[in-house]
């Protein structure tokens, strides 16, 4: 009895090793990829931050997007949005929806059930959040930080990009746009995928140089305009 009794106890020893609660659950990093219907959902995740962006590619169509801090407690992904492009609609500051987690994969539900697949991993150099701080050159001028409401975030990962312009006080929602990038020896090309301003920019492939100072991204190229621009983007 006693020999049974040890060998329960180990296997019970033994099984707590490899299963976490949800309540310690914690989403790898990286980009994820979802279907439902015509419309394409994209999170990105970073520590404990993440966005999700709804669109439809074929024809283009920007749906929404959301991002914020995250949790996952007893089995559920909760958010606190500093962004909601929809809420003047349903003004929600907060997300809490049922998550499961595995190897790779993510599945939320909204109600509809989405399984999120993690893409393949594509480290670059200006893999990150980055605010926007100021107009270039740097002459030491006031810089916009974490503390302003009036943020502008660009948010790169795994050759994925998306930018978006808001404001944390009036959850005012001013744009967003995203889709892949790619960063090599000083230059950054930028693909829209999506752009919530204007559906027919989506196509459009825009090319800049970049340089790193510090914790400082120095873009520099032209706009949409075909007009001169410096921009300098710190770290978050």
């Amino acid at each position: 009895m006693k020999t049974r009794f040890h060998i329960n106890l180990l296997l019970t020893f033994l099984i707590s090793l490899f299963v976490v609660p949800n309540t310690y659950s914690q989403i790898t990093n990286g980009v994820y990829f979802a279907n439902s219907k015509e419309e394409k959902h994209e999170v990105k995740i970073d520590g404990d931050y993440l966005t999700w962006t709804v669109y439809e590619e074929d024809p283009a169509n920007f749906i929404k997007t959301v991002g914020g801090f995250y949790t996952v407690e007893t089995g559920k992904l909760l958010v606190n949005l500093e962004f909601n492009s929809g809420y003047n609609d349903d003004n929600k500051k907060q997300l809490a929806y049922p998550i499961d987690i595995s190897i790779g994969q993510i599945s939320i539900s909204v109600p509809e059930k989405l399984i999120f697949n993690k893409s393949e991993k594509n480290t670059q150099e200006l893999d990150g959040k980055w605010l926007f701080a100021t107009r270039g050159p740097d002459t030491g001028q006031e810089r916009r930080g974490d503390d302003n409401p009036r943020k502008t975030l660009k948010f790169l990962m795994d050759g994925r990009f998306q930018w978006i312009a808001y404001n944390t006080e009036t959850f005012k929602f001013h744009g967003t746009g995203g889709g892949s990038f790619t960063s090599n020896s000083g230059e950054y090309k930028e693909e829209i995928e999506y752009f919530s301003r204007d559906n027919t920019r989506v196509g459009a492939t825009l090319k800049f140089n970049y340089e790193l100072k510090g914790n400082d991204w120095h873009h520099t190229g032209k706009n949409s305009k075909g007009e001169p621009m410096y921009e300098i983007w710190s770290k978050r």
